[in-house]
């Protein structure tokens, strides 16, 4: 009897002692940061000219996680965010792409777009979003439910969606920039009935222009950036208006041909914007500075313009990483007075990384390869022409997906699945398709690793096609200047993850972790529960206690 008294008051004294551990190192404010395209090698390939208050103050006072994957196809960036911040991968968050096709409306849709919405801040249609795709919650919602909708979140980014998909269904607001002649950050009637009026102040600033009257010269001197290819190349894609990929890059006399106010999105500029903007709104909202914990969701999408148009070994993308580091250094800076030094919490991560242009690789006698979609439509047209005497039984062929048309397949005598079986051992003969598989197989089997585990991680059930495809390596489908992403393999797999801050350790690891991991880690830091499809494991070397 003494000895079950004991071990009550032992058990009660652990309990109690945990939740005051959890509460004390529980942060005013967690801010997820996530830039798009960002390859774990830019943290290594510029890290001597990275300042000591940037990039490398994460590195050295936070825990980073060196052997960081996506463990899903595609690595696209709305699939990307939506996986951060929810902990799974698309087959439970519905996410399996930025645009795809829908099999019920029979056309092809964007994420997050929602005409039961307006926009908030003009009279355009770029605001007419909300996250009504995302089936399941995130690490915010999960943050507004614990502590019954006290405490602020907040998505911002130049890009809809990287605000829209971080922020969550319960989001007092999710901000992202509208270009052309704009030149304003705006937002849903998902989330509001207008913008609040530090918005409105930030707007009327005139800021976004003031970074259009310079043009885009490199940091240092350019003969410095020993890091990249020549400033000159066949590898790289132009600005209109120009007739060299080269510096200095003359904004303010491209701006008009280009989009005007949306040549932002494609300069280091929109990454400054971007901070500018969320120190606005943690001043605004007054973030961090009540009893409850606060959310900020920053998605840097300047590097993924810039990453398409010049490729990873680009002086410009060379140069946009070395403004980067100075931006999250002011950023830094900033949290420090404003939040506290000990009262923040943040991951910095990437929605994936990118491969190097394969015209640049071919050059150097690496494997890689273009393919041609129009020559997929044609081959398996043929197949099933062959095969079934029809060419009308695909409705879509998108994101390497096929979709089928059940309906004129079998009005004909087949099954889809015979149609299906059909175009995979065919195809798995067309140059430039390394592996195919149907709807089928990734329902009845299960794979534990590999691209084919990624495959089936990113496949949904309910929203993604009848065939599923997978170029070789180094394989894109566009023009031969600038790159892409998409794959499971590494170079668009590998990425940062850090985690800095209230509750965390120094120091590094070099298991293997996945995208997935963070939102788990995160609410246990917070003593939440875990978004509501989270498939992630907690990073317990990362957290202190």
């Amino acid at each position: 009897m003494k000895k079950s008294i004991l071990y009550l008051l032992t058990s009660l004294f652990f309990l109690s002692f945990t939740a005051n551990e959890t509460k004390k190192n529980k942060p005013k404010l967690v801010i997820g940061i996530v830039i798009d395209q960002m390859r774990y090698d830019y943290l290594t390939r510029f890290s001597d000219r990275f300042s000591e208050d940037g990039f490398k103050r994460l590195l050295n006072d936070g825990f980073s996680l060196e052997n960081a994957h996506y463990n899903l196809i595609p690595t696209y960036t709305a699939v990307g965010h939506a996986t951060i911040y929810s902990g799974t991968t698309p087959n439970n968050h519905g996410i399996i792409s930025n645009n795809w096709y829908d099999k019920f409306l029979n056309k092809t849709i964007y994420c997050v777009d929602d005409d039961n919405y307006e926009t908030i801040g003009n009279n355009g249609k770029a605001g007419k979003k909300s996250p009504h795709r995302l089936f399941t919650s995130t690490l915010g919602d999960q943050l507004k439910l614990h502590q019954v909708s006290k405490g602020k979140s907040i998505g911002i980014a130049i890009k809809d969606r990287s605000a829209i998909l971080p922020a969550g269904h319960t989001a007092n607001g999710a901000y992202w920039f509208d270009g052309g002649n704009e030149g304003k950050f705006i937002s849903s009637s998902f989330y509001m009935t207008e913008l609040p009026h530090w918005v409105n102040t930030f707007n009327l600033s005139g800021k976004a222009n003031s970074y259009l009257l310079k043009p885009w010269k490199t940091l240092f001197d350019i003969n410095t950036y020993v890091n990249s290819i020549a400033d000159d190349n066949k590898f790289e894609g132009l600005f209109r208006g120009e007739t060299t990929p080269t510096f200095p890059h003359n904004i303010p006399q491209l701006r008009n041909q280009n989009g005007n106010y949306s040549i932002l999105k494609g300069i280091p500029e929109g990454n400054t914007l971007t901070v500018d903007f969320a120190k606005a709104a943690i001043l605004g909202e007054k973030l961090g500075k009540s009893n409850h914990t606060d959310f900020l969701a920053i998605s840097f999408s300047s590097t993924d313009y810039i990453g398409h148009q010049y490729g990873p070994a680009s002086v410009e993308i060379e140069d946009t990483y070395l403004k980067l580091d100075r931006d999250l250094a002011n950023f830094f800076k900033f949290l420090d007075n404003k939040v506290g030094k000990d009262n923040y919490t943040l991951f910095l991560t990437a929605d994936h990384a990118a491969v190097h242009v394969p015209s640049y690789l071919q050059s150097l006698k690496i494997p890689a390869h273009y393919l041609k979609i129009n020559q997929l439509r044609d081959s398996i047209s043929s197949i099933t022409k062959k095969y079934f005497n029809s060419v009308e039984f695909v409705n879509n062929i998108s994101n390497y997906q096929i979709f089928l048309n059940k309906e004129k397949i079998e009005a004909l005598g087949f099954s889809k699945n015979q149609v299906a079986d059909k175009i995979v051992s065919e195809l798995e003969n067309l140059e430039g398709i390394y592996k195919a598989v149907t709807a089928k197989t990734l329902q009845t089997n299960h794979f534990s690793e590999g691209l084919m585990n990624s495959l089936q991680n990113g496949y949904n059930q309910k929203l993604s096609g009848d065939v599923m495809l997978i170029p070789y390596p180094a394989t894109l489908s566009r023009s031969k200047t600038g790159t892409s992403h998409g794959s499971g393999y590494s170079y668009d797999t590998h990425i940062p993850i850090i985690f800095y801050g209230k509750g965390i350790k120094k120091g590094v690891s070099k298991k293997r972790y996945e995208i997935i991991d963070i939102a788990p880690t995160l609410a246990n830091l917070l003593g939440i529960e875990a978004p509501n499809s989270s498939t992630g494991k907690i990073v317990t070397e990362a957290l202190k206690n």
